[in-house]
């Protein structure tokens, strides 16, 4: 297959996002697995690489057929959206808008089919609401702009992946979310993942709501027997090795070993925990169930380095190679 076409958004302007963009964006081998077409503002993207003592000779285009890969070029649809004395680590609501529509660019670029996946630099949740876009976050974004109507977040570390059942919402009502078929579907699209990715047979953990997965009913409202474990049973009938409920502390003792390829976590900080203490420069975030791949750094806009060249770019770098390891593969 001939390399593919990436659009990377570049996040929020006033963070970090402009700098781990240029970066990755001229990173030798991340140029030798995919040609990346950045959505963004040139402007800031040339500040950017000043700020980080980068070379990259950043190139506005109107069109992909624009674009040219040589020597340390970063080709760029340039919106124009942000103000030249936007403020670094200060939050904006004309930065969270453009944030939003790099996303709108290039989740139609993906659906036409002139980019082969999707890489995201981060966004800052409350500018975005500040710009009037009252998403939670890129996952449930992009959901709309495909009018994809359920998708999931996996998170991919070398040592450990996790798809999260529920994610951008308070623990109680994530407990109230959880149902069987939430939890049935979440392992049908963390197996197909996987599968895509290469593993043949995915080992997939399950993950209870309690501790001690609700010691027979010892802790909470036999959420375990009510809300998971008919879920579980009903992956296994699709011919899915499915495991569970775990208690989570075993479980990720269990996958960080490699018992599991893949662990299903029910809310976010049960998942999210275990994968940042591994390191968050080697974490990738992944949207599952998309019509188009993807990925996205592990990581916020760390507003407090901003424009200070000491943001590093390892996620966004391991976002770019994953992305076009999938469109290669897809």
């Amino acid at each position: 297959m001939s390399i593919p076409y990436i659009a990377v958004t570049m996040g929020d302007g006033a963070g970090i996002g402009p700098e781990v963009t240029v970066a990755s964006a001229v990173d030798p081998d991340i140029l030798a697995v995919c040609r990346p077409i950045v959505i963004g503002d040139a402007t800031r993207l040339q500040a950017a690489a000043t700020t980080i003592g980068s070379d990259a000779q950043i190139q506005a285009i109107g069109d992909i057929s624009e674009a040219v890969f040589e020597g340390r070029r970063i080709n760029v649809i340039d919106l124009g959206l942000l103000p030249r004395d936007l403020l670094w680590g200060k939050l904006s609501p004309v930065a969270g808008d453009a944030a939003y529509q790099y996303i709108k660019v290039a989740a139609e670029l993906a659906m036409t089919g002139q980019v082969q996946a999707i890489c995201t630099a981060p966004l800052n949740k409350e500018a975005l609401h500040a710009g009037g876009h009252l998403y939670p976050g890129h996952t449930e974004m992009l959901a709309t702009l495909t009018g994809t109507e359920e998708v999931s977040m996996m998170l991919s570390t070398p040592k450990l992946k996790v798809i999260h059942v529920t994610t951008h919402i308070g623990l109680l009502d994530a407990v109230a979310r959880i149902e069987p078929g939430l939890v049935q579907r979440t392992i049908q699209r963390g197996y197909e993942a996987l599968r895509r990715a290469g593993v043949e047979s995915p080992r997939i953990g399950v993950c209870a709501i309690n501790p001690h997965a609700g010691e027979n009913g010892l802790f909470g409202n036999d959420e375990e027997a009510l809300k998971i474990t008919p879920g579980i049973e009903a992956a296994r009938e699709q011919g899915i090795d499915a495991v569970g409920p775990l208690p989570a502390d075993t479980l990720f003792f269990l996958a960080g070993r490699g018992d599991y390829d893949l662990v299903v976590a029910m809310y976010h900080d049960q998942g999210h925990g275990p994968v940042k203490v591994l390191g968050i420069e080697a974490g990738v975030n992944i949207t599952v169930g998309l019509p188009v791949i993807r990925t996205s750094v592990d990581h916020g806009t760390a507003f407090d380095i901003a424009g200070k060249n000491i943001a590093d770019s390892r996620s966004m770098v391991e976002a770019l190679r994953q992305a076009a390891e999938m469109a290669t593969r897809h």
